[in-house]
């Protein structure tokens, strides 16, 4: 067996039933005991994020603002799993899947808010007067020194998984969409993404979050601002496709010409999956950015970040779904909705850009292409921090600057180099990241619930 099949063979172990069920069965437990905070306090927690900053979070300790801090890890999140997966869960899920996506996203904004509560409750400023936060931290000092084993395994695949899925792969796909857009060869996208990523992250955590705090918004902007005008341009079917959505969530779709059909378990499994992929809820990297928010209690910076969860999968992962619901792109036959055939060979980004296309013309295609590359390149800036901030639990401050020399090469190289691999070992890394967080989440749940009670009884008006 080659070490491909070697790495699929373990992701098809690690991904399967049991670390999904353990994943969403967390969600579903910080739901019951939080009492459903994440929909009680969704508004309160908007108001928190995108509100202006109060003289108690201006003058508590921390390095950049709640906004800042939302819109790195936002930076990170919002990439092309949100184009490309949902095309994915679509054609192998069905519409039922955006359902469970759904569920998934509403259950991942729990597991969200205790990961950012706990990251800054147990947070530590480093040598360069930064702080540092992330599983590793409430897994060392929140569980004891007995789990110090977990807390390495977080952070030594978590260095690696940034080097992988949060920057080679995402730069791959950057540097094959500027090929097929804009003529634009390999070597020269890598050579000019390096430049680009070496002068943001050698600027730090200040300088990082204030490139995400004006990148993000152009970029949502950007590609909600194209969905938003397809289904203006379609209002009529809006509907129906949200009863598609509901109704294929517990039947099963018919076989139609030469489509195979698609049954229920697999309308849940593609959505639960995609779901996790597209919000990163229970990975721990939330964790890994909230920790420099600035916040007098860590119950503030909690809320905000399980914001990120609703805007990514609610929100940006909706549009998709129904973008490609309304004019059929999810059905190679045609779809229930438009009845126009396609060609079955799209998939994933591909499929996306020809749904907007359909619609919109050659606008279309640019608007999903240039999304491709703003999504890719800040989830390359974004990831940078988590990174970082796992090397420096592992080897200390002192090494970063090779780390950051690593990551600018892997950057250039995922280019041109086939990555076959690499996403294996990045869905692997990314499992083996999920797995200690989760056991450190429900280890730690009382001290979620406590820290949130005291909160709304002391400070919440």
């Amino acid at each position: 067996m080659n070490i491909l099949g070697f790495l699929k063979g373990i992701n098809d172990v690690l991904w399967g039933p049991p670390s999904l069920i353990l994943l969403f069965g967390t969600g579903l437990f910080l739901t019951i005991v939080l009492k459903g905070l994440q929909i009680r306090r969704l508004i309160y927690a908007f108001k928190l994020g995108f509100g202006k900053e109060d003289h108690q979070d201006a003058a508590a300790e921390g390095d950049v603002s709640h906004f800042k801090a939302l819109m790195t890890a936002l930076a990170a999140t919002i990439g092309n799993g949100n184009i490309a997966g949902v095309a994915t869960a679509l054609t192998l899920g069905g519409p039922g899947s955006i359902f469970w996506m759904w569920i998934v996203g509403l259950f991942g904004m729990a597991t969200k808010y205790a990961e950012a509560l706990l990251a800054v409750k147990y947070r530590v400023k480093n040598d360069k007067g930064e702080y540092s936060s992330g599983p590793m931290y409430y897994i060392e000092r929140g569980l004891g020194q007995k789990f110090k084993g977990l807390a390495i395994a977080f952070a030594l695949f978590g260095a690696f998984a940034a080097l992988g899925i949060g920057n080679s792969v995402q730069s791959n796909t950057i540097a094959d969409v500027t090929s097929k857009s804009f003529g634009l060869t390999d070597w020269v996208t890598g050579v000019i993404l390096a430049v680009l990523v070496s002068f943001i992250i050698f600027g730090g955590i200040q300088r990082i979050s204030t490139v995400a705090s004006f990148f993000v918004p152009i970029m949502a902007f950007l590609y909600m601002g194209g969905a938003i005008l397809i289904l203006i341009l379609n209002y009529d079917m809006i509907i129906p496709a949200f009863e598609m959505i509901f109704h294929y969530a517990f039947h099963p779709v018919a076989a139609a010409g030469g489509f195979l059909g698609i049954v229920v378990s697999e309308a849940i499994r593609n959505g639960v999956s995609r779901g996790i992929f597209s919000n990163e809820a229970g990975l721990g990297t939330a964790a890994l950015i909230a920790g420099n928010a600035r916040a007098d209690h860590p119950v503030k910076q909690a809320l905000v970040a399980m914001t990120g969860t609703f805007i990514v999968t609610i929100v940006v992962c909706t549009m998709t779904g129904i973008t490609l619901l309304i004019t059929g792109f999810w059905d190679p036959s045609g779809g229930i909705l438009s009845g126009v055939p396609h060609d079955a060979t799209l998939e994933g980004g591909a499929l996306t850009s020809a749904a907007f296309a359909s619609v919109l013309g050659t606008a279309g295609e640019y608007i999903v292409s240039l999304s491709v590359i703003f999504f890719g390149f800040s989830t390359i800036v974004g990831w940078y921090v988590y990174g970082e901030k796992c090397f420096e639990y592992l080897a200390g401050s002192k090494g970063i600057l090779g780390y950051r020399l690593i990551y600018i090469f892997a950057c250039g190289i995922g280019t041109v180099a086939n990555l076959v691999t690499v996403w294996a070992f990045a869905d692997m890394a990314n499992a083996l990241m999920m797995i200690p967080n989760l056991i450190a989440l429900l280890l730690l749940w009382k001290v979620v619930v406590a820290e949130t009670n005291d909160y709304f009884t002391r400070f919440y008006k």
